[in-house]
C-alpha cells in the first residue's frame, strides 16, 4: 500500500512573494472592514490590483484565501506583539504591553476588534480548517504570555499557576476587545487589563 502526499508548492520567486503578499494584505483588509462574507474575490483582485489570472494562481478558492489571511494576521498580531511578550516577566513588562493593547485601540477608534478573534467568531461554524488555524494563533498567543509567567513562578515571585493563568488573561483581553469594539470606547479593554494585572500582582512578592 502507498501513501500519497501532497505536491510541495514551487519556491515563488521574489516578484511572486511580493505578489502574492499584495493579494493576502489587500484580502485581510477587505475581511477586517466587511468580514470574510462581506468580501468577494472580485474586491481582493480589484483592491490588490491584480488579475484574475494571478489571483487564482496562487489562490485556489476563497478558502485558501481566507487561510492566508489568518496565518497573515498571526503573524502581523501576535508575531508584531513578541518582542513584548518576551517581556512580560515582570508586572512592569505586563503594563507596558497592556498599555500598548489600550493604545492600538484608541488609534483604531476601537474598530474592528481583534483580528483574529473576528475571523475566528465568523468561521469557526462553518469552516473547520479556518478554525484550527485561529485556535492555532490563539495557541501561540497564549504560549507567548505563559513564557513570561513561567519565568516569574520559576524565580518564586509569582505563586499562581502559569498555565492558568495565561489563558485567564487572553480569554480576559478577547473579551474586553470585542466590549471595546461594540461599545467604541477602550474603557471596557481598560478596565479588564487592569483588573488582570492586579490579579496577577496580588499573586506575586513584588508590588
Amino acid at each position: 500500500m502507498t501513501t500519497r502526499t501532497e505536491p510541495r508548492p514551487a519556491k515563488l520567486t521574489r516578484k511572486g512573494e511580493q505578489t502574492r503578499m499584495r493579494i493576502v494584505t489587500a484580502a485581510a483588509q477587505l475581511m477586517f472592514d466587511n468580514g470574510v462574507a462581506g468580501t468577494t474575490m472580485e474586491d481582493v483582485k480589484e483592491a490588490a490590483q491584480a488579475s484574475s489570472s494571478q489571483l487564482y494562481h496562487y489562490f485556489a478558492d476563497k478558502q485558501a484565501l481566507v487561510l492566508a489571511v489568518i496565518a497573515y494576521q498571526d503573524e502581523t498580531v501576535v508575531g508584531g506583539q513578541e518582542p513584548m511578550l518576551a517581556r512580560l516577566d515582570s508586572i512592569e513588562g505586563l503594563r507596558a504591553w497592556c498599555g500598548f493593547l489600550v493604545q492600538h485601540q484608541r488609534d483604531l477608534e476601537c474598530r474592528g476588534g481583534c483580528p483574529i478573534g473576528s475571523l475566528g467568531g465568523e468561521l469557526a461554524e462553518t469552516d473547520p480548517k479556518a478554525r484550527v488555524a485561529v485556535s492555532g494563533a490563539f495557541q501561540r498567543w497564549e504560549s507567548g504570555i505563559r513564557g513570561g509567567l513561567h519565568a516569574m513562578h520559576e524565580r518564586g515571585e509569582l505563586a499562581a499557576d502559569p498555565e492558568d493563568l495565561a489563558l485567564t488573561i487572553l480569554a480576559a483581553l478577547q473579551g474586553g476587545l470585542l466590549l471595546t469594539q461594540i461599545h467604541r470606547d477602550v474603557r471596557p479593554l481598560e478596565v479588564t487589563l487592569k483588573a488582570m494585572i492586579d490579579h496577577v500582582a496580588a499573586h506575586t512578592a513584588q508590588p
